[in-house]
């Protein structure tokens, strides 16, 4: 998929709004992938992105998380910990499977069905340039955010 344009796609936001891929072609985009709302790896990285948030807004940079959480929850989650930005709805796993992000994951000694962290940043043509899987929360954020100074 690298270095190939994003097929569109339309997920609900936490805005009340439909998110739809191609409107945001003109300016790069970073969706980020997590596990669930209110997790602490999940809430870690939440709040690093929002405490970076301004310098993606500089650099004319749309952020979006990606959950196959409920908008109930996206809305809460958002609220708790002031995200200025928005998160969507993929309780459909329409984005996921066109990411490839659903894996099957150890919890509690047992396998499940779930969202692999993982960050993908697509430039301002809409082609994904730079992915990240297998995420670890500590330092991923600034390196996300080196990624999109190196698009410009």
């Amino acid at each position: 998929m690298l270095d190939k344009l994003v097929t569109d796609f339309e997920l609900a936001s936490s805005d009340g709004t439909t998110f739809r891929l191609s409107k945001h072609q003109g300016k790069p985009l970073v969706l980020y992938f997590y596990p669930r709302d209110n997790t602490p790896g999940c809430t870690t990285e939440a709040m690093e992105f929002r405490d970076v948030h301004e310098q993606f807004a500089k650099l004319h940079c749309g952020l979006y998380g990606i959950s196959r959480d409920s908008i109930k929850a996206h809305n809460g989650f958002k609220c708790k910990l002031e995200l200025p930005f928005e998160l969507l709805s993929d309780a459909e796993e329409i984005a996921c499977k066109l990411f490839g992000v659903i894996k099957m994951k150890k919890m509690y000694g047992r396998e499940v069905r779930g969202i692999e962290r993982s960050t993908f940043l697509i430039d301002k043509n809409g082609v994904l340039r730079k992915e990240w899987r297998g995420v670890k929360v500590a330092g991923h954020v600034q390196e996300i955010l080196d990624a999109v100074k190196s698009l410009s």
